[in-house]
C-alpha cells in the first residue's frame, strides 16, 4: 500500500463531484476529469480550472459549452493503485456517459490485471450528490465495515438522497437540449426561474418562482416538504460563484430543519457549466 495512503481503499470519482477543502489532496481519493468546450477552446476540469474565465466564455459565445466524459483508459488507470478496495462514484448515468467509461474502464482492469475490489457508484446526480456518497463511503470504511456491506449500505442511501437546484440563468440548459427551446424561451422573458430536483438520475422540474429570490424560496419550501429524517442527513451546497446567496438559502433551511452538519462549496467546471454563474445546487 502506498506510504502516502495509510487508508486501504481508493474513492474515485469524476470532476463533477465537489470536495470540501479539507479533503482536497486527501491521497484516499482520485479525480478523473471531465473535459469542458466551446466552439474551439477547450479546458481539462482540474484543480487548474479557472471558473471565472470560463462563466466568461459561456456568457460571450452563442455556441452551447458542452462536456466530454473521461475515456475508460483514464478510469483503468486510476484503478491502478495498492490500495484494495476502490469506489468509484459518477455523474448520474442519464446524463453523462461517464458511468459506462467508468464500467468499460473496469473489464479492461480486470483483463489485464484480474478481479479487484472496485465497485462503480451511479450517482443518480451531480455535484453535491456525489459529495455525499463519497463521505458516506469514508463514514463505513472507518466503521470498519466489510467491502460488500460498505457496497451495499451506500446503494441504499444514494436511493434515498434528495437533489434540488435553481438557475439563474438557463442559457446552458436550452443549448444542450436539456429544456425546450420555447419553453426555455418563455421563462426567460418572464423571468420564471423553475425549481428543479432530480429523480432517478432524470432532472424534473419540481415548482417555479418569479425571480431568483422567490425560486430560492420554493425551493426551501419544497425541501422542507419533502425531505424527512433530517437530523440523520448532511446538508450539502454547492454554489455557482455565489457565495452569499448559498448562505442564504443554508440559514432558510436550517431554520426549519436541524442537520447533522452543513457543507458549503464552490462549483468545479462541469457544474459550473450547466449551472452557470449563480446557480445553487441542494443535496440532502
Amino acid at each position: 500500500m502506498s506510504e502516502t495512503n495509510k487508508y486501504n481503499y481508493r474513492i474515485v470519482a469524476d470532476s463533477c463531484c465537489e470536495f470540501p477543502e479539507e479533503l482536497k489532496g486527501d491521497p484516499r481519493f482520485k479525480t478523473v476529469s471531465l473535459t469542458l468546450s466551446i466552439g474551439d477552446y477547450e479546458v481539462v476540469d482540474d484543480e487548474n480550472f479557472d471558473q471565472l474565465d470560463f462563466i466568461k466564455r459561456v456568457a460571450e459565445s452563442e455556441e452551447a459549452a458542452r462536456s466530454a466524459c473521461p475515456s475508460p483508459d483514464a478510469y483503468m488507470n486510476s484503478y491502478e493503485c495498492e490500495e484494495e478496495r476502490v469506489y468509484v462514484i459518477t455523474l448520474s448515468s442519464k446524463l453523462s456517459g461517464s458511468f459506462n467509461a467508468a464500467c468499460v474502464g473496469k473489464y479492461m482492469y480486470e483483463e489485464e490485471f484480474g478481479d479487484k475490489n472496485i465497485h462503480i457508484f451511479d450517482s443518480e446526480s451531480a455535484s453535491g450528490g456525489e459529495t455525499q456518497i463519497a463521505l458516506k463511503i469514508m463514514e463505513y470504511e472507518e466503521q470498519g465495515l466489510s467491502f460488500e456491506e460498505i457496497v451495499e449500505k451506500v446503494e441504499k442511501f444514494r436511493d434515498g438522497l434528495h437533489t434540488y437546484f435553481v438557475l439563474n440563468t438557463l442559457d446552458s440548459f436550452i443549448k444542450n437540449g436539456r429544456l425546450p427551446k420555447l419553453k426555455g424561451m418563455i421563462a426567460s422573458t418572464l423571468n420564471v426561474k423553475p425549481v428543479m430536483m432530480g429523480v432517478k438520475g432524470m432532472v424534473e422540474q419540481r415548482t417555479q418562482g418569479i425571480g431568483i429570490r422567490k425560486a430560492l424560496q420554493k425551493m426551501v419550501e419544497s425541501i422542507v416538504e419533502d425531505v424527512k429524517d433530517c437530523e440523520k442527513r448532511t446538508l450539502v451546497i454547492t454554489h455557482c460563484n455565489c457565495r452569499e446567496r448559498a448562505e442564504k438559502v443554508r440559514d432558510l433551511i436550517l431554520a426549519q430543519h436541524n442537520y447533522i452538519k452543513c457543507i458549503i462549496m464552490d462549483m468545479r467546471g462541469v457544474s459550473t457549466l450547466y449551472a452557470c454563474d449563480g446557480g445553487i445546487i441542494v443535496t440532502m
